[in-house]
């Protein structure tokens, strides 16, 4: 198992880690914190699901939280890997998994050192709701890359940079419906598209697709939208001879 000891030296920020696992005992409580994700979540795997095939093949979930996600993919026939450097996150994940019957290899990694350590390994990789917490989102991308295959498949979700993103996600999903605990985002580091475009093409992916997210708090339902405005899921292939 590879695992990190040295947090401060990863591109991750230590206070956002010590937020998310501060609240790890409640990932999987539906009406807690992690609300939002436990909606969001069958939307996002239905998307990797239509476009990538999971079916025996290798997947690699980075900033895994609790494993949400990871099991969605477990359940469809992948062969999971979920790395997060909230070691909370990490431990309710393993317990999740070992009370739902699916065998995931959960880590507490940091993906670069499994990027060095293993490039290239995985058919499938996905990040969703990071990019935005970590101090060096356009690094990670290309980390993200790296531990893709070549002509495999990336997935990243993350929130627009904008007045109706500002409105919408923080302003009333943090203060005024308490959707998410306070501080959950911070405004300048949210990713708008066109920037995570440049950086995905300098790290030899190509965009195939961008899709839009809405959730509606007060029904509790989630769909893919043709809007980008907030919510977004983008989807990349690695091109072949990519480094």
């Amino acid at each position: 198992m590879l695992t990190s000891g040295t947090t401060h030296t990863a591109n991750a920020d230590p206070g956002e880690l010590g937020k998310f696992d501060a609240l790890a005992a409640r990932f999987w409580d539906t009406h807690g914190e992690f609300r939002p994700l436990h909606l969001l979540n069958p939307v996002r795997a239905g998307y990797v699901g239509a476009r990538a095939t999971l079916a025996g093949k290798r997947v690699l979930d980075v900033g895994c939280g609790g494993g949400l996600l990871a099991e969605a993919l477990a359940r469809a026939g992948a062969s999971v890997t979920g790395i997060d450097l909230a070691p909370g996150m990490i431990e309710v994940a393993g317990l999740h998994a070992a009370e739902s019957g699916l065998a995931i290899d959960y880590r507490v990694a940091d993906a670069a050192e499994l990027a060095a350590a293993a490039p290239g390994a995985f058919d499938v990789v996905t990040c969703m709701e990071m990019l935005e917490h970590v101090p060096e989102p356009a690094a990670m991308v290309a980390t993200l890359a790296a531990l893709a295959r070549p002509g495999g498949a990336l997935f990243v979700s993350t929130l627009n940079r904008n007045l109706r993103s500002f409105l919408q996600a923080i302003v009333a999903g943090e203060y005024l419906l308490r959707l998410l605990p306070r501080g959950t985002h911070e405004y300048e580091r949210l990713i708008r598209p066109a920037e995570l475009a440049r950086w995905a093409r300098t790290a030899g992916l190509t965009l195939l697709e961008l899709r839009g997210i809405e959730v509606n708090p007060f029904t509790g339902s989630a769909a893919l939208s043709a809007s980008v405005a907030v919510n977004y899921l983008a989807h990349f292939s690695r091109r072949d001879g990519a480094r």
